[in-house]
């Protein structure tokens, strides 16, 4: 069962919600964040990357970096750019790109959960991530910025969400991006309940997107849960923040892959070396998109080609063999360009599918990359279906879009 509680979210005053929210703290770099906080003191970036307020080359795990995001964080509470709800609260979250919305519950889900493989994951962490994660909610000691859970879908939770939709939202706006977010606390004490229990007729809960995120705020409670005398396992850092979303909701997008050289290979021999698993055909001078699994985008400078894996060459009956991650890693990553592990190797390079076939090509002609290779994206059933058989997802396998904005509800752990 799944045990989530509502809880009071600290949050921006609704004219102040589009200066404060913000991208989340992973998909930019210090320079992007410095840029897109200029002139802007109410930018979460101030507390999520506060290596923004210091000067150029100071690194983002400099003690001072994290003492200073405390700071900032307690400047915000003073100055009521965020303020907490007076009473315990359920959030329903949409977010609405190319036309397409999606529903999500936030909610303070158990760190037992996950602790106890009840929240699952598909991905393996870094272990320097997770720390600076950890750090950074140890000195602000609240959970800034939500993880991203999906659960299969829940007819009692769909009819929340189709009852609240309907009425006046907290916050809606569309962000620089063009992404509309809306927001909407709950606060009466029959809904609440409703979602209670909902939750807690579901076996299970899944890591989405934030794998480091969900990690690190477990582990944080793990720690202070040990270290409190008086623990008796209500306390706020029992807890972690998050967004749930109905499986049927998501979209995962392709996760596409950027090589250097080619290990020594010339065009044509990279070719006859593929073209032993792989059916190829030229498609072109303009961007392919692979139509269905196990068919494949390779652009070498001047001509995209399609490529679709022989028979016999995945297992569509292994919940990992099947992934076309799996396949391009095997056949062509490893055994034809000897990159051997993706997680560490520096020639290679993955581009989300949201930036488009054209960055890709725009890479390779620049001469900053030899090849472009474009998956087929995973679905989330693939996901569920690793998750459930205790396997992890090959690196760099699956890309969600649009990214949670970080800002809309922050979890105080005191």
């Amino acid at each position: 069962m799944a045990n989530v509680k509502p809880f009071r979210g600290i949050r921006p005053p609704r004219h102040l919600v589009e200066q404060v929210a913000s991208r989340p703290y992973d998909v930019l770099s210090s320079d992007e964040a410095r840029a897109e906080a200029a002139g802007n003191p109410m930018s979460l970036y101030h507390i999520i990357k506060p290596e923004i307020d210091f000067n150029d080359g100071t690194g983002e795990h400099d003690p001072k970096v994290y003492q200073r995001a405390v700071e900032n964080y307690q400047h915000f509470k003073r100055e009521g750019w965020l303020i907490q709800d007076p009473t315990e609260s359920y959030y329903i979250y949409s977010q609405t790109m190319d036309g397409r919305t999606q529903y999500g519950i936030v909610v303070a889900a158990s760190v037992q959960d996950y602790l106890e493989g009840r929240i699952k994951k598909h991905e393996l962490t870094r272990r320097e991530k997770e720390t600076d994660r950890m750090r950074h909610i140890q000195v602000t000691r609240a959970n800034i910025e939500p993880v991203f859970l999906a659960f299969p879908d829940n007819a009692a939770l769909q009819q929340v969400i189709d009852t609240v939709r309907a009425t006046q939202p907290e916050y809606d706006f569309i962000a620089p991006d063009d992404i509309r977010h809306t927001l909407w606390k709950i606060s009466d004490a029959t809904t609440i309940q409703v979602i209670t229990n909902a939750f807690a007729a579901i076996p299970y809960l899944y890591i989405a997107d934030g794998h480091h995120r969900t990690a690190a705020a477990a582990h944080v409670g793990e720690e202070m849960a040990n270290e409190d005398p008086n623990h008796n396992g209500t306390e706020e850092y029992n807890y972690l923040l998050a967004v749930c979303f109905p499986q049927s909701h998501l979209r995962v997008m392709d996760y596409n892959r950027l090589v250097k050289d080619l290990n020594g290979l010339t065009t044509e021999q990279f070719l006859a070396r593929i073209q032993q698993h792989f059916t190829i055909q030229p498609m072109g001078t303009q961007p392919y998109r692979p139509q269905r699994l196990h068919n494949f985008s390779l652009y070498l400078p001047g001509q995209w080609y399609s490529l679709t894996a022989h028979n016999g060459t995945y297992d569509d009956n292994d919940p990992i063999g099947v992934l076309d991650v799996t396949v391009s890693s095997d056949l062509i990553l490893r055994d034809i360009l000897d990159i051997q592990d993706l997680r560490t190797s520096q020639r290679i390079d993955f581009v989300g599918g949201i930036r488009g076939l054209h960055e890709l090509q725009r890479r390779v002609d620049s001469g900053e990359m030899a090849a472009a290779l474009a998956l087929h994206p995973v679905t989330m059933q693939q996901i569920i279906d690793i998750a459930d058989s205790g396997n992890i997802m090959p690196p760099k396998a699956t890309w969600f879009e649009p990214k949670l904005r970080s800002g809309l509800v922050i979890h105080s752990l005191d």
